[in-house]
């Protein structure tokens, strides 16, 4: 996964938070992210055995979230739409998984974690626990969003 297309254009991904950080809520680009896959880092090294066995890597449900506490309190799952955004906020990850946005979402786990989009780019985006839940219904598939 590259920051930048061959043709000059960001990632939908990127481009969906890109508007978000400049423009406020936009519900397109809020789907459009929910829509996208993210990765997600396995913590350990490339030699530590895989923390989730042999769950299915599409069971969100199985994976075990990588949870940062910061200084304040605040617990957050970092997530990135590119390995060049993870590398630069967590340059000693070895190892992640490709995980739909809209499946972690909707298995959300608890309202005390926050999801922290491309940590430490300029487009970076955090959203508390109910929030996450609803990117689900964004994309249609939590909780509810079938009519």
């Amino acid at each position: 996964m590259t920051d930048i297309h061959s043709n000059g254009a960001l990632p939908p991904a990127q481009q969906a938070l890109h508007e978000i950080a400049h423009g406020g809520e936009n519900v397109i680009a809020l789907s459009t992210l929910a829509l996208s896959d993210v990765l997600l880092p396995v913590p350990g090294g490339p030699g530590d055995p895989d923390p989730d066995g042999e769950q299915d890597p599409a069971a969100p449900q199985g994976i075990q979230l990588p949870v940062y506490e910061q200084e304040d309190g605040i617990k957050l799952v970092p997530v990135f739409t590119s390995e060049e955004r993870m590398a630069q906020a967590l340059p000693g990850t070895q190892r992640y998984r490709l995980v739909p946005l809209s499946a972690l979402s909707g298995s959300w786990p608890s309202d005390e974690l926050t999801l922290s989009i491309d940590t430490g780019s300029p487009d970076a985006l955090s959203i508390a626990g109910p929030g996450v839940r609803a990117l689900a219904a964004l994309s249609g598939s939590g909780p509810g969003s079938g009519s």
